[in-house]
């Protein structure tokens, strides 16, 4: 299984053209596809994604109105407090929107309402061998969290939640310039930045040798 993961697109649909999204099996979107957008601008995105790639999971992010939940799932792409099993063996899980900012963006939530959407997306993929857990606001401490100031921005929420579950791997972003990897404990994070600077995740998955590989770009 191939996997090609990105987010914080935000409109820059020129920028999904780096991303050789033929090659994969499936392409995760971490969140932010627009900026301040709804419907009609999340749409012009995903039909630049949807033409490229086999098959799409995606949730919002604290830049994209709440209504993109709705619309994900009448697409069946939504992951926002769902999860999904592929391949009887790879369960992708997660959760839209940001912890709180300064900046009343259309989508924040606070630390319990991160925590119980991400428990209830597991629930729906806990007995998968491989879990994949999609969060757009990064861990709290994970030094994918640090803004140009040098102050951590992530969410305790999904930190505990990450040392609690130990999902095999998280993907994240919302802080651009926190490009990265982390690992807490045995997960191992990533955030991508943005795509407009070229960044995006490869993920292999072995699922008979329970096995996963990833390249950040």
């Amino acid at each position: 299984m191939k996997i090609a993961a990105f987010g914080d697109i935000h409109m820059d649909t020129a920028s999904l053209n780096s991303i050789p999204l033929e090659d994969f099996d499936i392409a995760i979107i971490t969140g932010d596809l627009t900026n301040f957008g709804g419907v009609k601008d999340a749409n012009a995105v995903l039909d630049v994604i949807q033409e490229r790639v086999k098959d799409l999971l995606a949730v919002p992010g604290n830049l994209d109105k709440k209504e993109l939940i709705s619309l994900f799932d009448e697409k069946g792409i939504g992951i926002h407090g769902k999860g999904r099993v592929i391949n009887d063996a790879i369960g992708i899980f997660g959760c839209g929107g940001s912890n709180s900012t300064p900046f009343n963006t259309p989508f924040e939530l606070s630390d319990n309402e991160i925590r119980d959407i991400l428990s209830k997306g597991y629930k729906m993929v806990e007995n998968a061998l491989i879990k994949i857990m999609v969060c757009h606001t990064p861990p709290k401490g994970s030094g994918l969290d640090v803004i140009s100031a040098g102050v951590a921005v992530g969410s305790p929420a999904v930190t505990d939640f990450i040392e609690e579950f130990q999902p095999d791997l998280c993907l994240t972003g919302h802080i651009h310039e926190a490009k990265g990897e982390a690992m807490i404990g045995k997960t191992k994070v990533i955030n991508p930045g943005m795509t407009k600077d070229g960044g995006w995740i490869e993920i292999v998955i072995d699922e008979a040798a329970r096995d996963i590989s990833t390249v950040l770009h």
